[in-house]
Order: C-alpha cells, then structure tokens, then sequence
C-alpha cells in the first residue's frame, strides 16, 4: 500500500471552504476498524493543547497509523498544512436507546480569524445506520459566527445532513461548524473518534493546485443551501471568497464582483 500522502485538488478544497466539511468513506482498513473498537474501551493518553503529532501520538499507535493513512494525511496536509498540532483528542460514545441527544452547536467559543481555521477529524470505525443516529451537520454553516451552543434551540434546519456510513470513513470539518451527536435508538454502541488539529504554517496552496483556474472551483465556491435565507445568505458567499483568497493567496478572486464592489474605497487610493 502507497505511503504516499494523497493532496486534495482545488476542487476539493473550494467544496471544503463552500460546505464546511470533507467526507472520506472507507478509507481506514478493515482491521484498524475491529482494532479501534479495543482502543477506545480503554482510556485515551491525554495530550496537552498544542502538542505536536509526532509527540502527541507516538509512532506506530492507533492514532498516529489513522492520521499517517495516505488518503487522511494528503487531506490534512491540504486543509491544516504540514506539522499541525494536536488541540484535543476524544471518543464520542452514545449507549443504545440513550434517549437524547446534543443540542446543535459550533465547538468552543466565537471564533472569528478570517485567515487561519482548525481542522476537526472525526473517525467512525463502525457502520452508522439511520437509527445509530450519526452525527448531524448542517452544510454551510461554519463561517457563520456563533458562540458554542447559541443554535441549541435550533430543532432541524432545512439540508441538514446526518451521517450514515460505512465503517472506515472519516469526516474532516471546519471548526465553525454546526452539529451535534443524534441520539442512538440501535441496541448498538456508537462510537466516533474526534481529534482536532490546529495550524502552525500559513494555509496557504497545501494542495495539489494544478485545477486552481477551473470553473468547478467557482461553481463550488457559488454554492447555495437551502436553509440560506435569501438576503443574508448572500453574506456566507462574500465570507467564502474572503477565506478562499487566503487560501489560494489570489487577492483578485471573486464571484460576480461582490467583494471587490465593497472594496472600492477611492477616498484611500487618493491619500497613498
């Protein structure tokens, strides 16, 4: 099997920046999957905030095998940059028939850095059917601002997606993104294995940028969801380009001129 990280395409990286997310099903083997379940029924080392990887999960443990997948390290490489840190590590575990279920929400507080963002892994080393739950993401939602749980009394939002999925898939989030854990109503226990990371390079072109001239990328980038109301959903395309700019270091991009018509400031052109 190729060690070879495998890089996102700008394609990629432009849905990443429109959805908030980047789904990877089945690309953890089989027999890290039956391994996991052994893993994460003892207790996880802690790892302090800001521990490199290497450090953070030494060489050959579950952790550091997952994150070493080419498919997951070429991912990570693309969206967190080479040599990330480790925020925190945690196994989301939810009892059958529990009965409840998170409020949706963003994780920590308001996070409002307009050129750098963490990457949350989540690793599911099971099958999740529909009445496993899954965990419930809404599209979209992560460059709106919100403080932890503001949008705890939020019930269902239209195009939300709840994950149902093959054993082995990982799913990689924008940290603004809102979701939550679905109640399990199986007679299985659901698992789900979160690390976050956090850059410590400039997110700058990480990824294989022979597409960044496609129109696919605008097209991505353009994307609507059905939940956005129609003024102000306008405003999650102009914080997209702002973010993409960052990202691929093209200060010109735009979509249909909305960023750059609200850029035009004569008054500090004429006092240069």
């Amino acid at each position: 099997m190729s060690t070879t990280p495998q890089l996102l395409s700008s394609v990629q990286v432009a849905r990443f920046v429109a959805h908030g997310f980047l789904r990877l099903d089945g690309v953890v083997p089989t027999e890290m999957n039956a391994e996991a379940l052994g893993v994460f029924a003892a207790d996880l080392p802690v790892v302090p905030y800001g521990t490199p990887v290497p450090k953070a999960f030494p060489e050959d443990s579950f952790a550091r095998r997952l994150v070493e997948l080419p498919a997951v390290a070429g991912a990570l490489r693309s969206l967190v940059g080479p040599d990330p840190t480790v925020d925190h590590h945690f196994v989301h575990t939810r009892q059958p028939h529990e009965g409840s279920a998170q409020p949706l929400h963003a994780d920590a507080l308001i996070d409002v850095r307009p050129d750098a963002f963490d990457v949350q892994l989540m690793y599911y080393p099971q099958d999740v059917t529909a009445d496993m739950g899954g965990t419930l993401v809404v599209p979209g939602s992560h460059l709106r601002r919100i403080n932890e749980s503001d949008t705890g009394r939020y019930q269902n939002l239209l195009g939300q997606t709840r994950l149902t999925c093959g054993a082995g898939t990982v799913m990689l989030l924008h940290h603004g993104i809102w979701h939550g854990g679905r109640r399990n109503d199986s007679d299985t226990v659901r698992h789900m294995y979160k690390i976050r990371f956090n850059p410590t390079v400039p997110q700058v072109r990480m990824w294989d940028v022979t597409d960044l001239n496609s129109p696919a990328v605008s097209e991505e980038l353009g994307r609507t969801f059905p939940w956005y109301e129609g003024a102000t959903g306008r405003l999650e395309i102009h914080n997209r380009i702002q973010l993409w700019r960052a990202l691929s270091g093209d200060t010109g991009f735009d979509i249909d001129y909305w960023a750059t018509r609200i850029a035009n400031r004569p008054a500090l052109r004429s006092q240069a």
